[in-house]
């Protein structure tokens, strides 16, 4: 097979990759990808790119800046995929920022069962809506619709 024809068109590199033709030009334009160009100025990605496309789709996707992404790629040779070393670095590297991430989510999920359990609706006692528990400032819309509700009870 000739070099040509390992080369692939931005298009087919979108395809293969799943990522779109837009996030192909934005990640060359941030400096994470540097496709080949053809005489008539046309991309072409070395099937070897399609390694990095993924690793910046996945890194991307559980919330890894693409600056950080483009920082730690720039440890890897340009001409080949990743290596099992090199890819065990680059995901070390953004290990504690995964987990806590991880346990972000937890904790906003069991927070958000709880409030659908709890029924209050409450926007000045809500864990998740008020965390501090603060009630509005004297003065404001809340307090006096709370008042005028209150006073209608009465």
């Amino acid at each position: 097979m000739s070099n040509a024809h390992q080369l692939l068109t931005v298009g087919e590199a979108a395809h293969r990759s799943g990522a779109t033709v837009a996030a192909l030009h934005h990640y060359e334009d941030l400096g994470l990808l540097t496709p080949q160009r053809t005489a008539g100025n046309q991309r072409r990605y070395p099937r070897h790119l399609l390694r990095r496309i993924a690793l910046i789709r996945m890194a991307s996707g559980v919330g890894i800046p693409l600056a950080d992404i483009r920082d730690a790629m720039h440890s890897l040779p340009e001409d080949r995929a990743p290596n099992r070393l090199e890819w065990e670095h680059l995901t070390g590297l953004w290990r504690d920022a995964i987990e806590e991430r991880i346990q972000t989510l937890q904790q906003m999920r069991s927070q958000f069962i709880e409030c659908i359990g709890c029924g209050c609706l409450s926007m000045n006692r809500c864990t998740i809506v008020n965390p501090n528990d603060e009630l509005a400032p004297p003065g404001t819309a809340l307090e006096l619709g709370e008042g005028k509700r209150r006073q209608r009870k009465s």
